[in-house]
């Protein structure tokens, strides 16, 4: 048998396409033989001796310690994850937030500086500005499409850039590799949110960032049952991030992982329905008398729709609008669904529709919100997988 042979031999996944990585990756079976991934439900582990302990606790022997930062069902996901980005490593988190949060912990320090784009989610704002700014670490945020304001953002000690792409709540689209290739030249690292896509549209790692964060309680799961995130990419900043979770125990919750593997085996067959329905439901409304402005890349009036079809595969399952009017016409419109569930939460096989300017984004300055282009019209909706038809429907009961 050839070199090439044996490698095969030992990782029969090598070369896999994302379907298949989806539902094998990082499956390791125990001794009962169990087909589907096992559930350790376990706070602690024994050890043979006291040297085999001192040893795992020191690192010197590779093995489970205890289950604040390794457990074999996280570890499953978190290889799974790797595999489907195209990472060298992942570590799973309590929440998406967690995941931010430890990546920003553990790779930053007082008199840092962070560089983020205006359009990301409301809390991300606050957890910079109101949190990280009292331990010294300073924020800019930038008009997320205005490439010579990231170039004019950029200071001596900036450290991290932080982007979502699509953008939370109005789909603006960054150019990966630009940003990426602008952000390295200053030395910094390139940090993507990649929540909106998963790795089943979009893999930014190929386009250059450094790490990818996910709020698993989105599309990961898929179905809304579980809180958790993941931080992914090379293995020299994933161990870092673990080293402030093995602290400070921001850590998943072993049961939380096995649900986020069940999704997983799913994702990319949700992703594509639940971009078909955005789409369909973005063309309806774009065409609605009662619509002032859609924002979904998917559209070819959208101002980043060349470069939505050029960095992903499709183009995600969440839209928002502006209808004609105020907070008082939004709101109606959200009263007056009977399908759609009205709440903050995205990601999963029901549709969900929520007023951003007073839930997502609402703690907000009137500032921030302008600049953010959160209006008191805007509605934003996770497409679900319903019928196509009961959602244009449930829509123009508020629409007229």
């Amino acid at each position: 048998m050839d070199n090439f042979e044996n490698h095969l031999a030992e990782d029969p996944l090598l070369g896999a396409a994302l379907d298949t990585l989806a539902i094998r990756a990082g499956q390791t079976r125990s001794h009962e033989g169990e087909h589907s991934e096992a559930l350790y439900l376990t706070s602690s582990y024994v050890f043979g001796s006291a040297q085999e302990a001192a040893e795992r606790f020191s690192g010197a022997q590779e093995g489970n310690v205890y289950s604040r930062y390794t457990n074999p069902t996280v570890r499953m996901f978190e290889e799974r994850i790797a595999a489907l980005e195209g990472a060298e490593a992942a570590v799973g988190t309590s929440s998406g937030m967690a995941a931010i949060l430890s990546t920003c912990i553990a790779l930053l320090k007082s008199g840092d500086h962070i560089l983020c784009s205006r359009s990301v989610f409301g809390t991300t704002t606050v957890l910079f500005t109101k949190f990280l700014q009292k331990f010294g670490v300073s924020t800019t945020f930038v008009n997320p499409t205005d490439y010579s304001a990231w170039e004019a953002g950029f200071t001596a000690n900036t450290k991290l850039v932080f982007v979502e792409t699509p953008s939370n709540p109005l789909c603006d689209v960054i150019d990966l590799q630009r940003l990426a290739d602008l952000t390295h030249a200053h030395g910094a690292l390139f940090v993507v949110d990649n929540c909106f896509c998963t790795p089943a549209l979009q893999q930014p790692l190929k386009f250059g960032a450094d790490l990818i964060i996910h709020s698993a309680t989105k599309y990961i799961d898929g179905q809304g049952r579980c809180l958790g995130g993941v931080v992914a990419g090379a293995k020299q900043h994933v161990d870092e991030v673990l080293g402030f979770i093995r602290s400070a125990g921001p850590s998943m919750s072993p049961f939380n992982a096995w649900v986020f593997l069940k999704g997983l085996e799913t994702l990319r067959l949700r992703m594509e329905a639940h971009s078909r329905n955005a789409l369909a439901l973005a063309q309806w409304l774009n065409t609605h008398p009662q619509v002032e402005k859609v924002f979904y890349a998917g559209l070819p009036t959208h101002m980043g729709h060349e470069l939505a079809v050029k960095q992903q595969s499709a183009f995600g399952g969440v839209l928002s609008f502006r209808v004609k009017g105020g907070r008082e016409e939004a709101w109606k419109v959200i009263d007056a669904t009977r399908i759609m569930s009205l709440t903050a939460n995205l990601g999963d096989t029901k549709t969900t529709i929520v007023h951003p300017a007073t839930t997502t984004h609402g703690r907000l300055s009137p500032e921030q919100k302008a600049e953010a282009g959160i209006t008191e019209n805007l509605i934003r909706i996770a497409v679900g997988l319903e019928d196509i038809a009961d959602l244009k429907a449930d829509l123009a009961r508020g629409l007229g």
